[in-house]
């Protein structure tokens, strides 16, 4: 990320927010909730009792992965001191073995390990390793970093082949064990990250004989997830119903499958183990080809936070989790740097434009845990301990959204580029600017400026200090057609692979690409499996994905009717929602004689009332009065 500076209209206000106004929020409600305090508490140094829930620590460490990517980009000497202050804490809580995690050590001294299930002991560790890596990273300090390498270190003294065999109940250690591999060079850390994996599916599981070994029922209690009628311990909820390389749906927890599938792919790439590949890949297609909405969000059940059967995908009661976004974000990049195939930075782009945005409200202070794609005029039923709602919450008793949300914005630069021993790879058009050097010592600016998602014209300007020769490969998105490509403003025909095209030639500097995907809005339709789309239409321009919302539209918009031929406009309104380009068009209003309090009567004929109506982006939803929305719309003639 140090080589990459985001300049671009769209995402730069976005990341200013995140840090102005979201990582300041989030701070007072750290704060608010007891979550710092519990460090103080568990080191001795403040009078009081745990509060929260066993997995608060992790809201912590995200939120210092998160001030640590701002101050990268960002140098800020407040925040900087706010982080140390925060760490110190964190370090005088952690036991002289390493041990970490303030809901064990303040509430249940005695049940080190004993619940791997339940209490989140290795997640928590797995986020404080990636905030330790991350700050280490931005800062050139080894404070926190310390702090984590203790405590894996601990963790690896007590699991693995020679020793306690067991895994987490969340996972999130094995992407983390993979980065803190990575920052330290420490090769154990990756062999512990392929055993958590490996300790997966296990007959009987480790979480069953974790069960068994509980001597009373409270004790016993906390595994009732996977307690099914009498007989039956289904641990499928945490991706552990089949060793991970034989696994072909996917299953469970939407946020656990993610991290989990994310750190098989950092293992795959480490170890080049093909058969973590091959499994990575059957889970991909299952998930996008029959599980995935059409925002790129996924996990439409508040039951377990994720999936169901093939082809669910109710919208008023998706539950679609923010944190499920970042996670496919997260896998789809690693999917990316495996195979470089352009498939996995389309999913990625679609979740992150929609799903990922759409959890986050434009002042950055408000947040939506679920992200439904239809909602009533007003809607706050109960999913899970959430709302799901046409109203985004400030904070959450189960936080882990708000954090997230904090640390995916200001590390999108990463997600940009990529780079081969000959070649630079443009994942995703946003403005800015990367530096990289090539094999061979040679060093290249590439300059990207662009009015992306709103115009699909995209200008790259190489920068070097003498001609080199290298590849340049440009993603065309799956949705862009008939895209065209001029090179010093000569049109070129260069042959599309695997979702990119390929630019390879000797550049010179001030050289100059021209990249044009035409962005007309369009009509899409559900496979027919989907019963919940039967009839419907969505709304499609770019990479967003469009919604009817009630402030924008004459009459009910549960009433109208989209025509599956009629003309779509598509014009910029500065004034709307910070500045989005609308789809436009014209629907028919049926209205029909009042009800009069009757529930039934016999039917009637209406005769619909031609109106315009207007979509904007999903993302920007719910950011002003309350009323209906609608993504799926039924279609007419």
């Amino acid at each position: 990320m140090a080589n990459v500076r985001v300049d671009d209209k769209f995402w730069a206000p976005r990341i200013e927010i995140n840090r102005t106004r979201s990582l300041e929020h989030q701070y007072e409600e750290l704060i608010k909730t007891g979550r710092i305090a519990n460090f103080e508490i568990a080191a001795g140094t403040r009078k009081g009792q745990f509060q929260g829930r066993y997995y608060n620590d992790s809201d912590v460490y995200k939120w210092i992965e998160a001030a640590s990517y701002s101050l990268a980009a960002h140098p800020d000497a407040k925040l900087d001191a706010r982080i140390d202050e925060v760490i110190n804490k964190i370090g005088a809580a952690q036991q002289k073995d390493g041990y970490l995690h303030t809901f064990i050590q303040l509430l249940h001294p005695d049940e080190k390990w004993a619940n791997l299930a339940r209490y989140h002991e290795l997640y928590c560790a797995g986020h404080l390793i990636e905030a330790a890596v991350a700050h280490h990273e931005a800062t050139g300090k080894r404070n926190l970093l310390a702090i984590a390498v203790k405590f894996a270190d601990h963790i690896d003294s007590i699991f693995g082949p020679s020793r306690r065999d067991g895994t987490s109940g969340h996972q999130e250690i094995e992407l983390a064990l993979v980065k803190l591999y990575r920052s330290t060079g420490e090769r154990h850390y990756l062999h512990l990250a392929g055993f958590f994996l490996d300790q997966r599916g296990q007959k009987p599981s480790s979480f069953e004989r974790e069960y068994r070994s509980r001597k009373t029922e409270s004790q016993r209690a906390t595994y009732q997830r996977f307690i099914k009628g009498s007989n039956i311990f289904d641990t499928s909820y945490c991706q552990d119903h089949l060793p991970v390389r034989q696994q072909t749906e996917v299953v469970g927890h939407a946020v656990r499958a993610m991290y989990m599938y994310s750190g098989m792919a950092d293992v795959a790439y480490e170890t080049s183990d093909q058969s973590l590949v091959d499994a990575l890949t059957r889970l991909h297609h299952n998930v996008t080809l029959k599980r995935m909405y059409v925002t790129g969000g996924i996990g439409p059940s508040r039951h377990n936070e994720g999936f169901t059967r093939d082809y669910d995908l109710p919208n008023d009661t998706a539950y679609q989790e923010t944190c499920a976004s970042v996670g496919m974000i997260l896998w789809n990049y690693r999917m990316l740097k495996l195979t470089g195939d352009g498939r996995y930075a389309d999913v990625l782009e679609q979740s992150l434009y929609n799903a990922f945005l759409a959890g986050v409200s434009l002042s950055g202070d408000t947040f939506f845990y679920a992200n439904p794609l239809y909602c009533s005029a007003v809607d706050t039923r109960i999913q899970g301990e959430e709302h799901i709602s046409n109203r985004r919450q400030g904070w959450f008793s189960t936080a882990c959204c708000p954090p997230n949300v904090a640390r995916l914005l200001p590390s999108l630069g990463k997600y940009l580029y990529s780079q081969s021993p000959k070649a630079l790879w443009v994942n995703l058009y946003v403005a800015s600017s990367v530096n990289i050097e090539l094999d061979g010592g040679g060093k290249v600016t590439l300059r990207q400026t662009n009015n992306y998602p709103w115009d699909g014209h995209i200008r790259l300007e190489v920068g070097m200090a003498s001609p080199q020769e290298f590849s340049l490969h440009l993603r065309i998105p799956g949705w862009a057609r008939n895209p065209q490509v001029r090179v010093n403003g000569n049109q070129a025909a260069p042959e599309i692979i695997g979702g990119y095209l390929e630019l390879n030639r000797r550049w010179q500097n001030g050289n100059t690409v021209e990249l044009a995907l035409p962005m007309e809005a369009e009509r899409l339709e559900a496979n027919p499996e989907v019963p919940q789309d039967l009839g419907k239409i969505a709304l499609r321009r770019g990479p967003l994905v469009y919604c009817l919302e009630q402030a924008d539209n004459p009459g009910d918009i549960d009433q109208m009717l989209l025509p599956v031929s009629s003309r779509l406009e598509s014009h910029f309104e500065p004034d709307l929602l910070n500045g989005v380009t609308v789809v436009t068009g014209r629907a028919m209003l049926l209205k029909s004689p009042s009800w009069n309090d009757q529930l039934y009567r016999p039917a009637v004929a209406t005769t619909p009332e031609p109106v315009k109506f207007r979509a904007i982006p999903y993302y920007a939803w719910a950011n002003r009065q309350e009323g209906k929305m609608a993504v799926w719309v039924t279609a007419s003639k």
